[in-house]
């Protein structure tokens, strides 16, 4: 029995608090309206006083380079982000913006002048650039806007804006694929020179120390053997001369001795058995030297030359006349005899200039095999000097090559650039002429004004309800009351009091309806005029 009073006691309350609101809203319904309505008519009719700025867009992209990379290699920044905020620094900057402020005329005050950098500041906060990326979050495209009094205007400044990014973008390309060829260009000459300087190192030291290069080894071997056998040759060759002229003396001794001699029995010159025993000699040699040399050997033809003479002078002493005088002790002087003297004296002549020759020669020789015996042993140390020489001058060559190739890269780039066919911008969307202001929204400022107007008409209605100290229900009457109600009294309602309370419940429909079928019209308005 508790439990049900209870549960009709809570019913009760509930019922009560829903009857309470409700006669709030029956009592405060103007105080919530009026509040309202003239919040959100002040917020509207703003929307429609305020300056309208409209916002011209034009969607630029950022085209690939024709060229492909694996022909010819961008020499500009490939961060296209970095590249395009610099490139943005660069036109808003004070002078291009003054330009176009004077040229369009923008920001005059005529009541109050405003000053060219306020002029800057706020033609920057009109501008806007939205970047657009893929999926690889690579930059393809970004829209440039700008906010104007005028469509017109912002239209046209938006073309000039657009016409900026994509000249700046070239003339930004080009001077940055310029500054890096001449940069390479600069670099490869101070390598050219070092290089040059290496070169002219290793000649001077080649200049220097000639004949002692490693190259040279295998020449210097092969001229060091042939001035040995050379040598040799020529000290046989000096043996056999003074062996000749130790003979050709003796036959001049012997010449001179036989024209102041007698002659033996049978008349024959004492110096013929020399002249047979040195042929044999000779011939003995010849057959000696024809074993190991041909004929067209020097020192073969020389001993048959030698050989021929001999048999010469010993022909000319066969056939000298043999006179004989029984009564003369001392010989008769024979022409003949004195020919082969002079002949064996111009031989002894001869051999003697061919022996001193010979010396020459030899000396000569010996001292060339000196020198390159030398060369031989100074080539280890000349190599390793020459390998520390090459070791820079292949440093330099490396470097000269690679700085080479990256010049004529560059060059191509920057080719490639001046011709417009690297990463350039292109115009997709040419700025649009705005139909409608995009400041202000007056259809969210007309949402803003009812958000608004319902906020601080329950505000102004709260605070009359707070401040009536009327008694308006049964559940605080029943509260101020020290004891327990037994019976009520129903309220009697005359004729006049009933049309009172219908002509104020018809009122504040009426007032309702009129606020909101206003809301909705301006609403309506803002949508299809704003």
């Amino acid at each position: 029995m508790a439990m049900v009073e209870q549960q009709d006691e809570d019913q009760q309350t509930g019922t009560l608090s829903l009857e309470h609101y409700l006669g709030i809203v029956r009592r405060r319904h103007l105080q919530f309206l009026l509040p309202l309505f003239l919040v959100w008519a002040a917020v509207w009719g703003a929307s429609w006083v305020l300056p309208p700025k409209y916002q011209s867009t034009t969607l630029i992209l950022v085209s690939q380079p024709t060229m492909p990379t694996e022909y010819v290699k961008p020499n500009v920044n490939e961060d296209m982000q970095d590249r395009l905020q610099s490139i943005t620094q660069q036109i808003l900057s004070r002078t291009r913006l003054l330009y176009i402020i004077d040229q369009y005329n923008l920001y005059s005050g005529k009541q109050h002048p405003v000053s060219p950098d306020d002029k800057v500041e706020r033609m920057r906060k009109d501008i806007n650039l939205e970047l657009v990326r893929d999926g690889g979050n690579q930059i393809t495209a970004f829209n440039v806007s700008y906010l104007a009094p005028d469509p017109h205007i912002a239209q046209k400044v938006t073309g000039d804006l657009t016409n900026l990014f994509i000249h700046e973008n070239l003339e930004v390309q080009q001077t940055e694929s310029e500054d890096t060829t001449k940069f390479l260009e600069s670099q490869l000459e101070t390598a050219r020179q070092a290089l040059a300087q290496q070169e002219d190192k290793i000649r001077q030291f080649k200049a220097l120390h000639p004949g002692e290069m490693p190259e040279q080894l295998q020449s210097n071997l092969q001229i060091l053997s042939g001035l040995q056998a050379q040598l040799q040759s020529d000290e046989d060759s000096l043996g056999t001369a003074k062996q000749q002229g130790v003979y050709l003396q003796t036959l001049l001794d012997q010449s001179r001795a036989m024209q102041g001699s007698t002659k033996t029995s049978d008349g024959t010159s004492v110096g013929l058995p020399a002249l047979n025993e040195e042929l044999d000699k000779l011939k003995a040699q010849l057959a000696d030297l024809s074993s190991h040399y041909t004929d067209r050997h020097p020192d073969v033809r020389k001993l048959k030359e030698q050989i021929a003479k001999t048999e010469k002078m010993r022909d000319q002493l066969l056939a000298a006349p043999k006179v004989k005088d029984p009564d003369a002790t001392a010989p008769t002087p024979d022409p003949s005899q004195n020919a082969a003297t002079a002949n064996i004296q111009s031989q002894l002549h001869a051999n003697q200039v061919e022996a001193a020759s010979r010396e020459r020669s030899i000396t000569e020789i010996k001292a060339k095999i000196e020198d390159y015996q030398g060369r031989l042993n100074q080539e280890p140390i000349r190599e390793q000097e020459l390998a520390d020489l090459t070791r820079g001058y292949e440093q330099s060559k490396e470097n000269y090559d690679d700085l080479l190739k990256k010049k004529n890269g560059s060059s191509l780039a920057t080719n490639m650039v001046i011709m417009q066919q690297g990463e350039r911008f292109t115009v997709v969307d040419p700025p649009s002429l705005p139909a409608k202001p995009e400041f202000p929204n007056r259809l969210k400022f007309c949402g803003f004004g009812l958000a608004l107007g319902i906020a601080f008409g329950a505000v102004v209605a709260g605070a009359f309800e707070m401040k009536d100290d009327r008694v308006h229900g049964e559940k605080e009457l029943k509260a101020l009351l020290p004891s327990m109600i037994i019976a009520e009294i129903p309220a009697i309602i005359n004729d006049a009091d009933q049309r009172r309370a219908q002509r104020g419940m018809w009122l504040g429909w009426a007032m309702a309806a009129l606020v909101g079928v206003t809301i909705l019209a301006g609403s309506a308005f803002s949508y299809l005029r704003g």
